[in-house]
Formats: C-alpha cells, structure tokens, sequence
C-alpha cells in the first residue's frame, strides 16, 4: 500500500452500545481508526462482533452515541437528514448479501436509480449505467428483467448500481454470501478489479477468508476497538 496515500475517512473516538432488555453491549469504545484513498480493507470475526455495525457507522447508516466519523475534513454527523442521504447517495455506494434490486425493471433501469435520485439528467444517467453495466460484464443484460438474471449476474447489477455515481467508497455487507464458489470467486475479482480501475476505497465485511485475503488489510473488532487479528494473510 502506498504510504502516502491521503486519508479518506477518520473514526475519533468512536462509542457505540446496543441495549437490550437484559443487557448493554458495547460494540466500540472511544475508537480511533484511519481510512486512506484507495485502500482495501476486509472486517472480519464471528458473527455478533459488530461488523456489520461499523460498516453502518462509516456508512452513516447508523449514528455513533458519541466521537465523531470525518470524511475528508467533513464531520458526517453533523449534517441534516437531506443532506446526509444527498452525501451517501453520491459518495458511497453500497453492497449487501441481500441485492435488493427492483423486481419488474431491467437491469439498466435498476442501475440508474442513484443518478435519478440525485436527479441528474436522465439520457446522462443511462450512459453512466449501461457504462457500467458493461464494466461488471453483463453488457448484452442492459434489458433482462432482474427476475430473470441468474444470482451472480443480479449481483453484479447491484454491485453497478453501487458504482453508477462513482463513488469515493464501496461498502460491501457478506457480498458473495449467497452465492456458489464459481460465483464468488467472479464477484471477488470484479471487486479487485474495480479498485484498481476506479481508485475507490473498498470496505467488505466478510466470513469468507479467500475474498479477505484479497483485500490490502485485514482487522477485527475485539473489546471495542478495531485491531489486525490474530492470524496473519501469510
């Protein structure tokens, strides 16, 4: 990785507890943790550690109880509701194991709801999607009902729908969970060559170890903080 890389997103001190009826549980305390430009990172641990919850903090999907998540120099948190959702539309694009793609509309159609949205101009919009959309290898599906994609290639739609605007990040949640091993393993390449392409930062929380191995750096969640695991990539 290159050291000078410049540094897309701070954690500073970051709190998160989930309460339920019989207990707290303390996901992150007072943590501190650097993301640079282009970098690739893969979340691991068993389940219940609270993946998914840091990927939905840095996504701002979730609010922190309290420390601050800067991307660039902005403090996310403390914009509105509009404008947070206007950032996470155009900023961060975003996977999960779940495509939840549009059923009745085409592939390209799917792809082109960020840039609608953002009410972008529509012909431009299109262009932007079925560019895409032939980057994830599915140039000849532009007009497939979703319904009728196989489950690798409605992934890859979903992956295009999260790449359409160009983000500064890509946040993938178990991306091949529901996939078979030829599928993955596609998916797991798409991604690598999407990083480098595109320049993106890729953030994948991951039980599969062959797609963590891919990525630049490996860390866990362990007593509240964000640390490297225990074993190593060697």
């Amino acid at each position: 990785m290159d050291e000078y890389r410049s540094v897309l997103i701070r954690l500073e001190r970051v709190s998160k507890t989930f309460a339920s009826p019989t207990a707290s549980i303390e996901i992150l305390k007072e943590t501190d943790f650097v993301i640079t430009r282009g970098e690739t990172l893969a979340v691991v641990g068993a389940s219940g550690i609270g993946k998914s919850t840091l990927l939905n903090l840095i996504g701002t999907l979730d609010r922190p109880d309290q420390g601050r998540v800067i991307f660039k120099d902005q403090d996310l948190f403390s914009l509105g509701d509009d404008q947070l959702a206007a950032f996470r539309n155009e900023r961060i694009g975003f996977v999960f194991q779940f495509h939840y793609l549009l059923q009745g509309f085409t592939a390209l159609e799917n792809v082109m709801i960020p840039g609608l949205i953002a009410r972008k101009n529509k012909k431009m919009v299109e262009k932007q999607a079925a560019n895409m959309l032939e980057r994830v290898g599915l140039a000849d599906r532009f007009f497939h009902r979703v319904e009728d994609l196989s489950g690798g290639e409605q992934q890859r739609v979903a992956i295009a729908r999260a790449l359409v605007m160009k983000p500064d990040l890509l946040l993938a949640d178990e991306p091949t969970g529901n996939l078979d091993e030829q599928n993955s393993d596609s998916i797991h390449a798409l991604l690598d060559q999407l990083n480098k392409e595109l320049g993106m930062t890729v953030i994948v929380v991951t039980h599969n170890m062959k797609l963590a191995h891919m990525m630049e750096k490996m860390v866990t969640i362990h007593r509240g903080s964000i640390v490297v695991p225990a074993f190593t990539k060697e």
